[in-house]
C-alpha cells in the first residue's frame, strides 16, 4: 500500500509520499478552487462575461462548459469547490475526484456564516452581529459545533467563517457578518467559533474554519466593501490585528485576505500581511486562500500588476496558497513555474498545507456523506432549540417606556405591518430560502401569543423597502386608528436570491444609515393614530432611527434573528422571555457620526458637533431588561507590575432590584490615564453573563492580567507602562452606567 493511502501512517509522511507522486499540474490543481458545476450551469442562462467583473455571488467561466469542470476533476487538477449546495452534488463531484490518477479528495468550502444556512434544509441561527449581542461565547462555540455537524452531514468540510473584522462603519453592508466593533468581544467570539467548528481537526465531526478578511475591510474609506483602507500600523496592531492573531493562536486552519488595498498595497499581494506578520510573527501554519477573484483584481482593479499572470506571481510569492476561483489559474501558474518565475518548491509549500488539512479532516478515508442519515443531523431538535435560544439572547431591547411586556389579553386588535413582518428575511444574509414550516415569521410569532379575543390585523408592505406603495402605507395608517396596539416591523432586506433588490449584506453598502424607502413615513403615520406603537427592527447593520427613538414608546432591535426569530421576538414582546442582550456595535444617530465606536481617542469629541448631539443614539454594551440592576462595591485587590507580573482581582456587587428574574451582562473596562501613545477613552477587557433571580445579589469577579493593560511601544512590542489606570465595571460603555476605581501599575 502506498504510504499516503495508509491511515495508520503519520500525516506528515502521507503528505510527503503523495506530494512526491504528483505532477506539477496536479500540484497546482490542488491550489485551485472552482465554483460548483450546478452553480455554473444555472448561471449560464443569465450571466454574461461583462457581468462578472463586479459580481461576487454568481459565476460562469466564459469559453468553458460545465462538463469541462467535471473533466478537470477526473484529471485530478481541481483541489476544491465552493457554491456546491447539495449533498448529491458534493458526493457526485467527489466520485469524479476518486476516478483521478491519485484519487485526491476534494475540499468543499461553503459560506456557513450562521449555520450552514446557505444551503436548504439546514438550521439557521442568528447572524454574527446579533449573536455577539448575547456576549455568550459558550453559545457561539455550541452553534459552531452544530454547524460543523450539519456541514459534514452534507459532505462539506470548510467554512469561510469566522469574520473577525472589527466593524467601524455602519454604511458597510457586511457589519452583520462580524461580531461588532470591539476587539475584545470579536476576539472572544471568533476564538470560540474556531474551537467549535474545528474541534481537534482530527475527525469527520470537524470542519476547517477561515479567519477573514485580513485586514482593514471593515473600515473602508467610503463605507463600501473593498474600498481602500488607510490606517496607521499602530491602529492595525491595537485594533484590527488582535482578533486575527487570537484565531491563529487558537489553531485556525485557514486565513483569507481582505478585498481591499491596505495603505496602498492590495492585501492579496501583501507579503507583509501574509508572510511577515501572519507566518513569521504569529506562527500561522495553515493555508491562505484568496477571496472571490481578488488575485485577478490586483491586475484589473488595483492596477499594481500589468498582467493577470504577474498578479498570480505577486500573490503566490507574497504567501497565497489557494486561488478562489477560476479555470485559468492552473495553466498560468504551471507556465510561471516552467519559466522559472516561481519555483516548484514554493508551490510544494502550499500543496503541503492543503493536503495536510485534507488528511486531518479524514477525507481520504471518508470522501462521502451518507444521504440516508443526513437529515438525522440537519434540523434536528437539539439544533432547533439552540437556534431559538440564540435568538432570544441576541435581541436587544433599545427602548421601553413601560409599554412592554405586553399583556396578551389586554388588546382586542393589534396591527402588524412593515416589510419584515411576514418574510423569511429574518434569517439574514448568507441564507438560502428554507421551507416555510422551518421559519417562524414575526407575524406568526405574534399571532401565536395573542388571547382568544384578540384579532391580529396584518397590512402587507411587501418585502422590498425600495418599492413600497404609498397606498399600502395609507392603508396601514387607517387600520392603525382601529387597532389598540401597533407593531411596525421595519429594517433592511438581505435575501441573496434577490441580489439586486437587497439593501444590506455583502457588497450592499449604503451612503446613509436611514431606513430605506417609505419606512419612516409608515412609522410616523401609524404612530399618528395615537395608539401605542412598537418598532421592531430586522437588519444587519446599525440604523439611525432617531425619530422613532424620540417618539415611540418601545423599540426592539432583532438584527438577523434566524429561523426562529419570529418566535423569539414575540416571546420578548409578551414577556415570556426577559431580554438580556447588549449592543455589540454602537448605533449612530446619522451617517455624519461615523466612525462613532465607543473606544475612540480622547480628542475625538473635544469639539462637539454643532446643531446635533455628539452622543450616539445607543452606545456599545447597552440594552434594557424587564427588571432593573444595581451595581455597588467596586474593588480591586492585588498588584500588576510593569515587568508583566502579577494580577488584580476586580469585583463588584450586582443586584437584581426588580421583580423579574433576568440575566445581566457585566462589563469590565479600563483606561490608561497617561501613556506614551494615545489610547482609547475606555477599552473592554472582560464580560460575564450573570443570572440573577428577582431580589438576588451576587459578587462578580474578574481577573485583570498584565496583558489586558499592555500597548505597543515605538517598535510595536507589547509593553505595560507604569502609572495609573482607571478600572470601570457596569452595564454598558456609557459613563453614567459605570462604577470607577483607580489602580496603579508599579515600575
Amino acid at each position: 500500500m502506498e504510504t499516503y493511502k495508509n491511515p495508520a501512517a503519520p500525516i506528515a509522511d502521507r503528505v510527503e509520499d503523495l506530494l512526491g507522486r504528483m505532477t506539477l499540474e496536479e500540484k497546482v490543481g490542488q491550489t485551485n478552487q472552482l465554483v460548483g458545476v450546478e452553480h455554473f450551469r444555472q448561471n449560464l442562462a443569465s450571466l454574461t462575461a461583462d457581468d462578472l467583473f463586479r459580481n461576487t455571488a454568481q459565476a460562469i467561466y466564459p469559453g468553458h462548459k460545465p462538463e469541462e469542470l467535471e473533466k478537470w476533476t477526473r484529471q485530478g487538477i481541481v483541489g476544491s469547490f465552493l457554491h456546491v449546495i447539495t449533498l448529491e452534488e458534493a458526493n457526485r463531484l467527489q466520485h469524479l475526484a476518486m476516478e483521478s490518477r491519485l484519487a485526491v479528495p476534494l475540499l468543499f468550502g461553503i459560506d456557513a456564516i450562521h449555520g450552514n444556512a446557505n444551503c436548504p434544509d439546514n438550521t439557521v441561527y442568528p447572524g454574527n452581529l446579533g449573536l455577539a449581542c448575547s456576549f455568550n461565547t459558550g453559545l457561539a462555540r455550541r452553534i459552531a459545533r452544530q454547524t460543523a455537524a450539519e456541514m459534514r452531514a452534507m459532505n462539506m468540510h470548510w467554512t469561510f467563517n469566522p469574520n473577525v473584522e472589527v466593524a467601524h462603519d455602519a454604511r458597510w453592508g457586511r457589519c452583520g457578518e462580524t461580531y461588532g466593533e470591539d476587539r475584545c468581544l470579536v476576539e472572544r467570539m471568533g476564538v470560540e467559533t474556531v474551537h467549535g467548528l474545528q474541534g481537534n481537526l482530527d475527525s469527520t465531526a470537524d470542519v476547517a474554519a477561515c479567519a477573514k478578511h485580513f485586514v482593514g475591510g471593515s473600515r473602508p474609506d467610503n463605507g463600501t466593501n473593498g474600498s481602500p483602507c488607510d490606517v496607521s500600523e499602530r491602529t492595525l496592531r491595537t485594533t484590527f490585528f488582535p482578533p486575527f492573531k487570537a484565531t491563529v493562536d487558537a489553531g485556525v486552519a485557514t486565513v483569507m485576505p481582505s478585498h481591499n488595498e491596505l495603505n496602498g498595497i492590495p492585501c492579496h499581494s501583501s507579503r507583509w500581511l501574509m508572510t511577515d506578520v501572519l507566518r513569521h510573527e504569529w506562527g500561522f501554519n495553515g493555508f491562505v486562500v484568496s477571496d472571490w477573484m481578488d488575485i485577478e483584481h490586483v491586475h484589473d482593479l488595483h492596477g499594481t500588476a500589468e498582467t493577470v499572470e504577474d498578479a498570480y506571481r505577486q500573490s503566490i510569492m507574497a504567501g497565497m496558497d489557494m486561488h478562489m476561483h477560476g479555470p485559468d489559474w492552473v495553466d498560468a501558474v504551471c507556465s510561471l513555474v516552467k519559466e522559472g518565475v516561481i519555483s516548484e518548491q514554493r508551490i510544494d509549500e502550499s500543496v503541503r498545507r492543503i493536503l495536510e488539512l485534507k488528511f486531518c479532516l479524514g477525507l481520504f478515508e471518508h470522501p462521502y456523506a451518507d444521504p440516508e442519515t443526513s437529515m438525522q443531523v440537519r434540523l434536528c431538535d437539539e439544533h432547533r432549540r439552540t437556534a431559538l435560544e440564540a435568538a432570544r439572547q441576541s435581541i436587544v431591547l433599545l427602548k421601553n417606556d413601560g409599554l412592554l411586556p405586553l399583556d396578551p389579553n389586554r388588546y382586542r386588535k393589534i396591527l402588524v405591518t412593515g416589510i419584515n413582518a411576514r418574510d423569511e428575511n429574518i434569517m439574514g444574509d448568507w441564507s438560502a430560502s428554507q421551507r416555510p414550516e422551518n421559519v417562524v415569521t414575526i407575524l406568526e410569532g405574534i399571532s401565536s401569543f395573542v388571547g382568544d379575543g384578540c384579532e391580529v390585523l396584518y397590512v402587507s408592505q411587501g418585502w422590498d423597502p425600495r418599492n413600497m406603495s404609498s397606498e399600502r402605507v395609507t392603508h396601514a395608517a387607517e387600520v392603525a386608528r382601529e387597532a389598540d396596539l401597533n407593531i411596525v416591523v421595519a429594517g433592511e432586506y438581505m435575501m441573496r436570491w434577490r441580489w439586486n433588490d437587497r439593501t444590506c449584506g455583502e457588497d450592499t453598502d449604503r451612503s446613509d444609515v436611514n431606513l430605506v424607502g417609505l419606512q419612516n413615513e409608515l412609522i410616523r403615520r401609524v404612530a399618528e393614530s395615537g395608539k401605542p406603537t412598537i418598532l421592531v427592527l430586522v437588519n444587519g447593520r446599525p440604523l439611525g432611527v432617531e425619530w422613532a427613538a424620540s417618539n415611540l414608546p418601545a423599540i426592539v432591535e432583532a438584527w438577523e434573528p434566524g429561523m426562529y426569530g419570529g418566535q423569539a421576538v414575540a416571546e420578548i414582546l409578551f414577556g415570556k422571555v426577559n431580554p438580556s442582550a447588549k449592543l455589540s456595535i454602537t448605533i449612530p444617530r446619522s451617517v455624519g457620526q461615523i466612525h462613532c465606536h465607543y473606544d475612540h481617542k480622547p480628542s475625538q469629541y473635544f469639539h462637539p458637533y454643532a446643531c446635533s448631539s455628539s452622543e450616539p443614539l445607543y452606545p456599545f454594551g447597552y440594552g434594557l431588561s424587564y427588571t432593573t440592576y444595581s451595581y455597588s462595591g467596586l474593588a480591586a485587590e492585588g498588584e500588576i507590575c510593569a515587568d508583566g507580573t502579577g494580577s488584580i482581582d476586580v469585583s463588584v456587587d450586582v443586584a437584581n432590584t426588580g421583580s423579574v428574574d433576568g440575566e445581566e451582562i457585566v462589563q469590565l473596562y479600563i483606561r490608561d490615564v497617561y501613556s506614551t501613545f494615545t489610547r482609547p477613552v475606555k477599552e473592554l477587557k472582560d464580560f460575564k453573563r450573570v443570572a440573577l433571580k428577582a431580589g438576588e445579589s451576587k459578587r462578580v469577579h474578574f481577573t485583570l492580567t498584565p496583558e489586558m493593560l499592555a500597548m505597543p511601544d515605538a517598535d510595536y512590542h507589547w509593553v505595560i507602562e507604569p502609572g495609573d489606570f482607571v478600572v470601570m465595571a457596569g452595564s454598558s460603555s456609557r459613563d453614567n452606567d459605570l462604577l470607577k476605581i483607580k489602580i496603579n501599575v508599579k515600575k
